[in-house]
C-alpha cells in the first residue's frame, strides 16, 4: 500500500452565485473514502476551492497527497498567484483585494501541512475518478432551504 494519499476534487455550482456543492474522492491505497458538502450562496471557484481544502482538513496526520483537480483556477491559483498575491498583502498584481481570500489563506494553511503534489486533468473528458467527484459535488448541492 502506497503512502501517499490521491485526491481527485471537484465543485458545482447551480448559478453563479447560487447554491454550490463540493466532492471529493480520497484514495489510499485499496482505501476509499468520499466526501461531500455545500452552501446556499456560493460560486463555483469557491467550491473548487472548498473541495481541495477538505481533501487536505481531512487528513488526521502529516502526509503526501497528489491532489487531481479539473480547475484552472485552484491549479494557476496555487501555482502561479498565490505566492505573489501573499508578498503583496493578498492584493492582485493591480493592487485590488484578492477574491475569495478567506478560502485561498485557508488553503495556504492546510497546504502546510502536507507533501504535496498537483495533477491537473481535464472536466468532463471521462476520467473516472473526476467524474466520481463531480457527481459528489453535484450531491453536495443543496437543493431546498429545508435541507
Amino acid at each position: 500500500m502506497s503512502d501517499c494519499v490521491e485526491a481527485f476534487t471537484d465543485g458545482a455550482c447551480k448559478g453563479n452565485p447560487g447554491p454550490g456543492g463540493w466532492g471529493v474522492l480520497l484514495r489510499w491505497g485499496e482505501v476509499e473514502k468520499e466526501l461531500h458538502g455545500g452552501e446556499y450562496e456560493t460560486t463555483n471557484n469557491r467550491m473548487e476551492l472548498m473541495a481541495v481544502i477538505m481533501a487536505l482538513e481531512s487528513l488526521n496526520r502529516q502526509t503526501c497527497i497528489q491532489i487531481t483537480t479539473d480547475s484552472q483556477y485552484v491549479k494557476r491559483g496555487v501555482g502561479e498567484w498565490m505566492p505573489r498575491w501573499k508578498r503583496n498583502g493578498w492584493r492582485t498584481a493591480d493592487r485590488q483585494p484578492v477574491k475569495n481570500r478567506d478560502l485561498w489563506e485557508r488553503l495556504d494553511k492546510a497546504l502546510g501541512q502536507h507533501a504535496v503534489s498537483w495533477r491537473w486533468v481535464k472536466g468532463h473528458a471521462g476520467h473516472a475518478e473526476n467524474e466520481r467527484a463531480d457527481q459528489l459535488a453535484n450531491q453536495g448541492v443543496p437543493r431546498t432551504r429545508g435541507r
